[in-house]
């Protein structure tokens, strides 16, 4: 998601840098033309929240998260066999001989391989398909965004996604801030009606964890 929004911040930058290029002919435009509008207008907007809070993008990333509860439920039986297994060594360390306390160590040892690589290969599949999903509804978000900068009227639009340093805006008036106005024209675009919580929460960027 970040290089395609950084795609769309380059496209932006570069067409806020032509319109001030641009106010050095204003005179000569309003000459030939009459008057130009020469008002300079900038927004914000925090796309990651615009695609988590959208009616869209809550039921995906939801029904997404519904697809590897299993999964993530046989991470934690795992996870609980193995804790049983160190606890039943710790109690018997002074009755096991040493094959019988080898054995049961090596079979801990073994377990925790397994789910370790369970769990590696679970969160990579659950961060894929996430990414997928993320690029899908970026790609459908874009033109909402597009269209409300142009009929707005707007020369800038910054993202707020990222906190500064790692973002590129430092400080901003929540004046300027049109996350809900796009948000709503994203879900009256998109058609998906708004959902109920589902146990109360919807955790879109949860991995499966042990």
């Amino acid at each position: 998601m970040s290089q395609k929004i950084s795609q769309i911040m380059l496209l932006l930058v570069c067409g806020f840098s032509i319109s001030v290029l641009a106010q050095t002919n204003v005179t000569k435009d309003a000459q030939t033309n009459g008057p130009v509008d020469t008002t300079l207008r900038i927004a914000t907007i925090n796309m990651q929240q615009t695609i988590l809070a959208s009616n869209e993008g809550r039921r995906d990333f939801e029904a997404l998260n519904f697809k590897f509860e299993p999964k993530e439920a046989e991470l934690k039986r795992l996870s609980e066999e193995i804790d049983g297994l160190k606890k039943q060594l710790d109690a018997q360390q002074n009755m096991l001989n040493d094959e019988s306390r080898g054995e049961l160590v090596t079979l801990i040892e073994s377990k925790k391989k397994n789910l370790d690589r369970a769990t590696q290969d679970a969160q990579e599949d659950f961060e894929s398909q996430r990414r997928e999903l993320v690029s899908k509804l970026l790609t459908k978000l874009a033109p909402v965004v597009q269209k409300y900068f142009n009929d707005n009227h707007y020369s800038l639009l910054l993202d707020t996604s990222q906190p500064w340093p790692q973002g590129l805006v430092v400080m901003s008036s929540p004046a300027s801030d049109v996350t809900e106005q796009v948000l709503e024209a994203f879900n009256t675009v998109s058609g998906v009606p708004a959902l109920a919580p589902r146990n109360n929460a919807v955790k879109p960027t949860k991995p499966p964890t042990t």
